[in-house]
């Protein structure tokens, strides 16, 4: 078989292109550190890097969500803390007013303190984040959600919770609705609400010094939902009777019960108890319970403690009993935002864990091998000097040299 000088040459060329083609290409990979310079290197591997490089983007940015939802909710828990603070404060100074030493000017410095706290509550209620974010106004974010009013305290927000999402599956709410936290607090029991009434002969407050309990519900399946009134009566012997009304059907559960002090008034499933004495005329409500804020409980704290002595004891006690709702409200809230930073906490965990794989997984794809491509690369020039010396060898070999 004849072989041209011309096709002796090509091959060589070729034979050492193709050495010098690899040993590029490997000294590629050891400067870059990377398996392939581009897609067409390793199509395969290339697409598979592309989507984890994908996912653990998105891993990165749960985690930035996460950091921001935490931020916000720390927040929140430390101004509820500083509310709950607030408010207990605020009972301990009702149970002092409810001393039956203290005098008039004694009760108006105890009212202008709570009118302080009352200030200091709308101000906590109205915190926002530090980027201009209030905390308890809803969707309404850029609102400030609580205005002081000639009616009182009113709510701007809404009822939104705003969602951020924190791993693949799961939106958490990174805000609280103020309408929850401070303006639906259900008086009373939760149920129905006990109150003083107006004395029926002289149209003024209760004169006497009965104070009703709380109450609670002996049997749901009689409860009416209507309102009612009981009323208290001479008896002429020196006691009392009472007599309770349904407002809505004018009838009359019970009528002439002799009064005795804390004994219970049980009727249409309801059942609660009144002490101390109340005089002739004097009556008592019994409605369903419905939502007061907790800026109205302390307002109408402030006026009872400005207001007549008449009736002091028993508005004094509603009010105790509404601080101490306000609290189960703010401390439930507390609750729900502590559970969610408890969680945030575990996912962050688990979204690094996550990252890692990620990048174990990136690493087996894309980084090089230095120890295998060093030694590669060591054979590849040897190969390379192999072909030049051969080629060399090859093309000096010419019939010429022999004549």
């Amino acid at each position: 078989m004849r072989i041209s000088s011309n096709s002796m040459y090509d091959s060589n060329i070729a034979a050492m292109s193709l050495q010098q083609q690899r040993m590029l290409q490997t000294q590629q990979q050891v400067s870059t550190g990377r398996k392939f310079i581009t897609p067409a290197d390793d199509p395969v591997a290339a697409a598979q890097a592309l989507s984890l490089s994908q996912s653990s983007a998105v891993n990165t940015q749960y985690s930035v969500n996460r950091g921001a939802a935490r931020h916000t909710m720390s927040l929140t828990e430390s101004i509820l803390q500083s509310a709950t603070s607030l408010l207990q404060d605020v009972r301990e100074s009702a149970i002092s007013a409810g001393n039956g030493a203290l005098g008039v000017n004694d009760r108006q410095m105890i009212a202008n303190a709570l009118t302080g706290k009352l200030q200091a509550l709308v101000g906590l209620a109205n915190s926002n984040d530090g980027i201009g974010n209030f905390l308890f106004a809803g969707f309404q974010s850029k609102t400030q959600p609580f205005i002081d009013t000639p009616a009182g305290v009113a709510y701007a927000g809404d009822d939104g919770q705003r969602l951020i999402q924190v791993n693949a599956s799961r939106q958490m709410p990174s805000s609280e609705s103020g309408a929850d936290v401070f303006m639906r607090v259900k008086n009373g029991n939760g149920t129905f609400v006990v109150q003083g009434g107006t004395n029926v002969n002289t149209g003024l407050s209760n004169q006497g010094t009965g104070v009703a309990t709380v109450g609670n519900v002996t049997n749901a399946t009689l409860l009416t939902g209507n309102n009612y009134e009981v009323t208290f009566f001479d008896d002429g012997n020196g006691g009392l009777t009472y007599n309770v009304t349904d407002l809505a059907t004018f009838a009359s559960p019970l009528v002439g019960v002799p009064y005795v002090a804390g004994q219970a008034i049980g009727f249409d499933g309801m059942q609660f108890s009144v002490s101390g004495t109340p005089i002739n005329g004097d009556t008592f409500t019994v409605s369903p319970s419905s939502n007061e804020s907790v800026f109205k409980t302390l307002s109408d704290m402030i006026a009872n403690l400005n207001g007549p002595a008449a009736g002091f004891g028993g508005r004094l006690a509603y009010s105790i009993n509404q601080i101490d709702r306000a609290l189960d409200n703010v401390l439930t809230s507390r609750s729900s935002v502590g559970v969610r930073l408890n969680e945030l906490d575990a996912l962050e965990v688990s979204g690094e864990d996550l990252g890692v794989q990620y990048q174990q997984s990136l690493s087996a794809l894309q980084d090089v091998d230095y120890t295998k491509a060093l030694s590669d690369l060591s054979q590849q020039q040897i190969y390379l000097q192999a072909a030049q010396k051969s080629f060399a060898k090859v093309s000096g070999m010419s019939l010429f040299d022999y004549l």
